[in-house]
């Protein structure tokens, strides 16, 4: 049963614990946690820190005991700039059990994930500037093979193709073209790019529905989101999500695909026509605005 009251009384005793907490518990360059609750059992009411600072990593608390202070950074130097938009995303293991997850700021706490939603693993996202992630065990007489377990990324709410992932603000996905400035900058800084044609509508759900892409331009790509069809073909094949509000383009249409990997998943950002793409940039590069220089050729 989730206790939000028992919750409050750790994070009043975490708050004390944080102001202790010494330097030397920090680590710029840590990307994923694993820890252990049987480290404090005989101290129940412990509150751990884990300090995270990498876009992206993983947390496993085995047998999970009192609770734990999530705090995650990018790996730059903090400032307003960088941090503005900036959303923490979380995704379960199905394995994942025995902790509530909260969202944490000085003293106030939001139910992020109940212990009985993690098994499901869909994601959870969070504003950075409205907390940090609060961990807290449900109380259980025999801990054994219990883990708390799950992935997380910080994802930009102000990169281009951005409004188009579901999960930064349920509910509010907006299906608007992107604008030319954000045209350019996405072929240039999206996980993946490129230009071609829809196949097939591989399924369809309430809130993302699942396409296949030919691409015969590969720009750029992040963890093989497509594959080659080998030298001699030039062709490239890859599947991506999209809002299903949205719709699909015409199928017949050739598009400049650009998106980004959530979760070894690829996401559909901007995707204009390619020849209205090719009109736009070519007005770019004879002005000297182009963000970065595409072989279109």
């Amino acid at each position: 049963m989730i206790r939000p009251w028992a919750a409050l009384q750790w994070v009043t005793m975490a708050l004390v614990y944080r102001a202790l907490c010494t330097a030397a518990q920090y680590s710029s360059d840590l990307c994923n946690w694993r820890g252990s609750g049987l480290t404090h059992e005989s101290h129940r009411r412990d509150v751990e820190q884990v300090y995270l600072r990498c876009s992206q990593g993983s947390l496993e608390w085995l047998y999970p005991t009192g609770a734990i202070i999530v705090n995650l950074r990018p790996n730059t130097e903090p400032t307003s700039a960088n941090m503005a938009g900036l959303h923490a995303c979380v995704k379960p293991q199905r394995h994942s059990q025995g902790s509530h997850l909260y969202l944490e700021r000085t003293g106030d706490l939001r139910l992020l994930m109940a212990e009985s939603e993690q098994p499901q693993g869909k994601i959870r996202c969070f504003s950075l500037a409205n907390g940090a992630l609060f961990v807290e065990a449900v109380h259980q007489a025999d801990i054994s093979r219990r883990i708390t377990a799950f992935q997380y990324e910080l994802v930009s709410s102000k990169g281009p193709g951005a409004h188009l992932y579901p999960h930064l603000q349920p509910g509010f996905v907006t299906c608007e073209p992107c604008s030319d400035e954000e045209i350019l900058l996405a072929v240039c800084t999206s996980d993946f790019a490129g230009s071609g044609t829809f196949e097939a509508v591989l399924s369809i759900g309430d809130e993302h529905s699942q396409a296949e892409l030919t691409l015969s331009r590969l720009f750029r790509q992040k963890n093989r989101m497509f594959v080659s069809g080998g030298a001699k073909v030039r062709r490239w094949t890859g599947r991506v999500s999209i809002p299903t509000k949205c719709g699909l383009p015409h199928r017949r249409d050739e598009y400049l695909f650009t998106g980004s990997v959530h979760f070894g998943e690829a996401w559909l950002g901007c995707a204009p026509r390619y020849k209205d793409f090719l009109r736009l940039y070519g007005r770019a590069r004879s002005t000297g605005t182009n963000p970065c220089q595409v072989d279109v050729d």
